[in-house]
């Protein structure tokens, strides 16, 4: 829409807010840049707008930039400029610019070899100009000749070159569609696991065994596994068996991005088992903080960091399913923190609860809906109270040097 420059009838903040509110978008059309700048200096003063106060000078600022279209940075220094001279000029003055080197037959050049040899890298092109000069005596690859690398690049940016290029793309995102990139939210409520890779070292250029880690994040309940390799093909069927361990039932499966969770395999298998699939947030390194610590704290703690062959992966998840996960579940205490706020609204985590994994599942209100079909806390009962702490810590440990002993090397 075109104005005409009488607005007269403004003459207060209360008449700009109104005007602000109720206006569709309006701006000068047609009107040069010497009309405009005229214009801008008069409601400047008309409103005294050096005397406004902060707020006042918001609103004005609102109605300049709605007439003119000009952005805040570009009225902002039109403000200063009236407040360090009284005046809105017209700049008079030409800025220097260097001449251009390489001309729009040269640009032509550079698409005609791009589209010859479907765009090859800068130093390959640079090496045809060369040649096409020197060895081949096309004096029309004069300048092209000496064209630095970087400046090919620059060239293929230019809307001549975009145009007429037949292998010019734009970089396309990576985007994969498996999982939710967010933070689960478990309300105090069993059954949302954190999963992680851990990987027990090279030797020699030979990858070692892999430990898969899952933690449940309200009960801390871990089950862990053992796989040769972290492909889909090794992954899928470990995966099933190391949900299947846990006592209830498990809602939500979040992961890194890595790609042996995010993938066809994993979603169909968590589809399966009706689990939803979240994924890490970028720039966010805490939202894997709990598996991360059972990473080190447990299983690099137990199963050390030096290499253990790949072949060995079969009798060290038998070991984790018969033995282990027993024993960090039952009888290895887990600390669990209390949260407060301190007089200024911020979250203090204090960790002086100290818990077997199966005692926080037990405390948690109505425990007995989360379990599995066909589990019971009498059952588990069992499993937890046949042995004392000690008593089991002491099997474990036996059961894990037999199983270092027999390790095939």
């Amino acid at each position: 829409m075109t104005i005409t420059m009488n607005d007269s009838h403004l003459m207060s903040i209360t008449q700009i807010k109104e005007f602000l509110k109720f206006s569709q978008i309006i701006k000068f059309e047609g009107v040069s840049q010497k009309e405009k700048y005229l214009w801008l200096e008069n409601i400047l003063n008309r409103f005294r707008y050096f005397y406004l106060k902060k707020k006042e000078k918001g609103e004005v600022k609102k109605y300049l930039m709605k007439m003119t279209g000009l952005s805040d940075s570009q009225l902002g220094k039109l403000i200063r400029k009236k407040h360090s001279t009284g005046k809105i000029l017209v700049s008079s003055r030409r800025r220097n610019s260097f001449p251009a080197k390489y001309t729009t037959d040269d640009v032509a050049l550079l698409v005609k070899t791009d589209n010859a040899h479907k765009r090859l890298s800068g130093k390959a092109t640079r090496e045809i100009f060369i040649r096409e000069f020197e060895r081949f005596k096309n004096l029309e690859y004069n300048r092209l000749k000496d064209i630095s690398v970087s400046h090919i690049y620059n060239l293929r940016v230019k809307n001549q070159y975009v145009s007429a290029a037949l292998t010019y793309t734009k970089t396309q995102a990576n985007l994969v569609a498996i999982g939710e990139r967010r933070k689960p939210y478990p309300e105090g409520k069993p059954g949302y696991i954190r999963v992680d890779s851990v990987h027990q070292g090279d030797l020699d250029k030979e990858k070692g065994v892999y430990h898969i880690n899952m933690v449940d994040e309200v009960t801390q309940w871990e089950i862990v596994g053992a796989v040769e390799k972290i492909s889909e093909q090794y992954l899928e069927v470990l995966l099933e068996e190391l949900i299947k361990q846990f006592p209830f039932r498990i809602i939500n499966f979040h992961s890194d991005n890595g790609s042996e969770y995010i993938n066809k395999t994993v979603a169909k298998l968590l589809n399966k088992l009706v689990i939803s699939q979240t994924k890490s947030r970028s720039g966010k390194c805490n939202d894997q903080a709990l598996v991360e610590c059972k990473n080190g704290c447990v299983i690099r703690k137990h199963m050390g960091r030096s290499h253990i062959s790949q072949v060995n992966a079969r009798p060290i998840n038998e070991f984790y399913r018969n033995y282990f996960n027993v024993y960090i579940n039952y009888h290895r205490p887990s600390s669990y923190a209390t949260v407060t706020f301190n007089d200024q609204g911020k979250r203090l985590k204090k960790y002086n609860t100290y818990l077997m994994p199966y005692e926080k599942l037990k405390s948690i209100e109505n425990a007995e809906k989360y379990l599995n079909e066909g589990v019971t806390f009498e059952q588990l009962d069992l499993i937890a109270y046949e042995k004392s702490d000690n008593e089991y810590a002491a099997l474990m440990q036996k059961k894990k040097e037999e199983l270092f002993n027999n390790f095939i090397r």
